[in-house]
């Protein structure tokens, strides 16, 4: 009984994580034979789940949409680990999700055994959500889901994009993968008109279905996807760049070089190189003298000259003025309070 179950939910995790399986497949991946498959798949349907069959040699199983949903099986560290990720969700960048997701939590602690409740009760008690402030930009919950799906199923989509300055471009592509940061959420895609790959940010994507045809996905841009995308946003879209050694260790630079700031590599235990970018070298260097490290800069070299500018700026600012500048300025305060006091009544 208890190798049918664990055969059961791993017959679910399969179905829920591919549009469609054949049979065979499904048999060959549980190691079983295709009636045991077809015995599970009812045995699935007794317990709610809602798993369409299509006949044929093209046909398949597809676990479709329920009426209701079907009990979840988590154990101890899962159901906390839900418990965390809905406590955390207000903050994570998607619109109307904070509230859906205190009602997910409170749920989820009425059908808990009394041995989890007071952990994730005094989770709940004692945590508070740093949410994002209003100017944040957050993508719309559907419309994540439903770049979410197409990513799944291999479908082009359609969709218009607005950019920077509010102007509307239609695109069509091939979606690839979601990526998100503490910030924001992106879609990795081949563009089919640029033929090219493209991140576009979520929140300013406006879906227009009807999506497909199907596609044959294509080699990712990148293996590490994530650094990918860090590298487009942070460098790739300006047109000034440039490359510092920063003199602390990588680890520590990750703590105030975020995914949208640049990319790091450690050289040593000692320092580590930053590759980032700005709208102009001079408003990059104020951005790399913000992280508060020194640094060395190995390219370009104009932005070499622009430290030496500032530094010259600076000091001219700091330098004391002369003993006739000094003197006049004084002269000045003193007629001037002289004059006040000879208008204010008595």
């Amino acid at each position: 009984m208890l190798e049918t179950s664990a055969r059961l939910l791993r017959l679910l995790s399969l179905l829920q994580a591919h549009r469609d399986w054949t049979g065979a497949d499904l048999a060959d991946r549980l190691g079983v034979t295709p009636r045991t498959v077809r015995r599970d798949v009812d045995r699935l349907r007794e317990l709610g789940y809602p798993v369409n069959a299509s006949p044929g040699t093209g046909g398949g199983y597809q676990l479709g949409a329920g009426a209701q949903l079907p009990p979840l099986l988590l154990d101890d560290d899962e159901a906390v680990a839900v418990a965390v990720g809905l406590r955390t969700a207000a903050g994570n960048g998607v619109e109307g999700i904070g509230e859906a997701s205190v009602r997910a939590l409170a749920k989820l602690e009425q059908v808990l055994p009394s041995r989890l409740r007071g952990r994730v009760s005094a989770l709940n008690r004692f945590t508070v959500p740093m949410l994002r402030g209003a100017g944040r930009s957050a993508v719309d919950s559907g419309v994540l889901t439903e770049l979410a799906t197409v990513c799944r199923d291999a479908e082009r989509l359609r969709f218009g994009y607005r950019d920077h300055g509010g102007a509307v471009t239609r695109r069509t592509v091939e979606p690839h993968r979601l990526v998100c940061t503490e910030r924001r959420w992106y879609l990795v895609a081949w563009d089919l008109d640029r033929e090219a790959w493209r991140t576009f940010r979520a929140d300013r994507i406006e879906p227009r279905p009807p999506h497909g045809p199907r596609f044959t996905p294509r080699p990712p841009p990148a293996e590490d996807l994530a650094t990918y995308v860090s590298e487009g946003i942070s460098q790739r879209v300006y047109a000034a760049r440039a490359v510092v050694r920063l003199k602390v260790p990588a680890q520590e630079a990750a703590q105030v070089v975020g995914p949208s700031d640049g990319t790091l590599e450690p050289v040593d235990e000692e320092s580590c190189i930053l590759r980032t970018g700005g709208v102009n070298l001079d408003v990059l260097l104020i951005h790399i003298m913000l992280l508060g490290c020194e640094f060395e800069v190995l390219e370009p070299a104009e932005l070499t000259d622009r430290i030496r500018a500032a530094r010259d700026l600076l000091g001219r600012a700091l330098e004391p003025r002369s003993v006739k500048e000094t003197q006049g300025t004084r002269a000045g305060l003193e007629s001037n309070s002289s004059r006040s006091a000879g208008n204010t009544e008595k």
